[in-house]
């Protein structure tokens, strides 16, 4: 099951997934990465068996979904921690995503985990000519040019220019936002967007463009909240995070990591605050405090912070 990986407490000890019940033993950190992924994929192929789990067996691509998106936020919050172990713990369930959709395509003869690790191989072969071919690339800069050049290759002889559509007519090529999802989280998105019409040149020319859009963007926020329209507050303020998304990405900022950092110094910031609320105002909660004495709390947090 998903959320701590395996949850059958037999399955997630085994060591040979066709002993019987009761045959288990730990696993052990020096074990060969090949031994190990193998019996990771047995693993896998035992639980969605006739004999197998019955909660994995009932599963689909669009039931374990969310959970991908949940382990990789998790791996997120284990580096953002510094918390090796639950790192590793993390990576691990994040792994059993890439095993249970290969498990279950391979159950419908789309592809199996061989073919997964196989096209990744090519791939990072066939786009690191500077490492496995006679490309030059002295820099970052250069890596990441080839790598885009070999993307647009790799494109251009799996659909061409146009596809032949299933009347055999000819569909127009796809524009160049098209191959960004739909369905990833909408920062994401956003700074994609941005990136891929920059290669065209719709972009500004450089941060202080975005800052002056920031401003624009702001009035136009102000103007639909004094109309009181809901929807034209919506579509503002929308357009003010798509320019703040631009701005971290001429700033060569994640937004995401940038955001993820500021919560967690909320979260810092608010658990002093309530701790002092709690030795100061004998146990009064911060409910009970007024706004100029939060604001002084909050204050202290901050100046206690920027002491180290």
């Amino acid at each position: 099951m998903q959320g701590d990986a395996i949850s059958d407490p037999a399955a997630s000890s085994i060591v040979d997934p066709t002993a019987g019940p009761g045959t288990s033993t730990s696993s052990v950190d020096s074990k060969a990465p090949e031994a190990a992924f193998k019996e990771a994929v047995d693993i896998m192929r035992r639980l969605r068996s006739a004999d197998g789990c019955p909660w994995d067996r009932e599963q689909t691509f669009d039931s374990i979904k969310r959970h991908t998106l949940e382990e990789t936020y998790e791996v997120f919050d284990a580096i953002e921690r510094r918390h090796w172990p639950d790192l590793k713990d993390e990576l691990g369930d994040l792994l059993l995503q890439v095993l249970f959709y290969s498990q279950m395509a391979d159950e419908a003869g789309y592809f199996d985990i061989g073919g997964v690790v196989a096209n990744l191989n090519e791939k990072l072969v066939r786009r690191h000519p500077h490492v496995f071919g006679d490309a030059q690339a002295r820099d970052t800069d250069a890596v990441l040019r080839n790598w885009e050049t070999i993307k647009k290759r790799e494109k251009r002889e799996r659909v061409g220019v146009a596809e032949q559509d299933e009347g055999g007519g000819v569909q127009e090529a796809k524009g160049l936002l098209d191959e960004i999802p739909r369905s990833m989280p909408a920062m994401m998105e956003a700074g994609k967007l941005g990136s891929r019409a920059a290669k065209v040149g719709f972009d500004w020319p450089n941060a202080d463009g975005l800052f002056d859009k920031l401003a624009e963007e702001t009035g136009e926020l102000k103007q639909a909240m004094a109309e009181g329209s809901v929807d034209a507050v919506d579509s503002e303020l929308g357009d003010l995070l798509f320019t703040v998304v631009n701005l971290a990405r001429h700033l060569k900022v994640d937004p995401e990591s940038a955001l993820r950092s500021t919560n967690a110094k909320f979260r810092r910031r608010f658990a002093w605050m309530e701790a002092q609320a709690a030795a100061n105002h004998l146990a009064q909660p911060l409910a009970g405090l007024s706004a100029d004495e939060l604001e002084g709390l909050w204050r202290l947090a901050k100046q206690r912070e920027a002491r180290g």
